[in-house]
């Protein structure tokens, strides 16, 4: 089982002997990230940040968890204050951050229920007892699988170099399409 967190979605699949077995993708990630941070702050601190500098406190301070056992430093977030224009400096700590993107990461736990109540009792065994890899930049966000773990009871392992995982998957995919050809047909 797969966990990708990309961009603007979440993919997640059962695959098994070279098929997919089950598939759910949902609209929630690192993009959803980056705007959950945007408007906590707006909110919360009442100061403007772009999607750069959202993108910038999602990977300095992200998590996925109000605990965790080391934890990054506070980040300086610089920008606008919303009711005097008059720039500001706040900082900002992985709690908030986790408080903030709660929302979001529950969305996906749902998502990844809902695909393993659709999976075969056969392959739900595999998976219990293999695990499930997470992908995707959303993958290096802090304590994420060990918040999944705890939740779902199944252990989550992020893949190697989860930010190229899939491109390079993808690749390996392409240059043996002859062995996948029984799939297309």
């Amino acid at each position: 089982m797969v966990v990708d967190i990309g961009g603007g979605t979440t993919e997640i699949a059962v695959i098994a002997l070279g098929g997919i077995v089950t598939n759910k993708s949902i609209r929630v990630a690192g993009d959803g990230f980056t705007a959950d941070i945007q408007a906590y702050m707006r909110h919360q601190h009442n100061i403007k940040v772009g999607e750069r500098t959202a993108e910038d406190i999602k990977i300095q301070v992200g998590s996925a968890l109000p605990d965790l056992d080391e934890p990054p430093n506070d980040f300086v977030v610089r920008g606008p204050n919303l009711m005097t224009a008059l720039p500001i400096e706040v900082p900002v700590s992985y709690q908030e951050i986790a408080h903030c993107l709660d929302k979001s990461i529950s969305k996906i736990e749902t998502a990844i229920l809902g695909v393993l109540e659709q999976t075969p009792p056969e392959l739900y065994a595999d998976i219990v007892s293999h695990g499930i890899y997470l992908a995707g930049g959303g993958a290096l966000l802090r304590g994420l699988a060990r918040r999944l773990t705890d939740k779902i009871n199944i252990p989550f392992h992020i893949a190697e170099d989860p930010l190229h995982a899939v491109a390079r998957g993808t690749g390996i995919a392409l240059k043996n399409v002859d062995k996948f050809s029984f799939l297309m047909r």
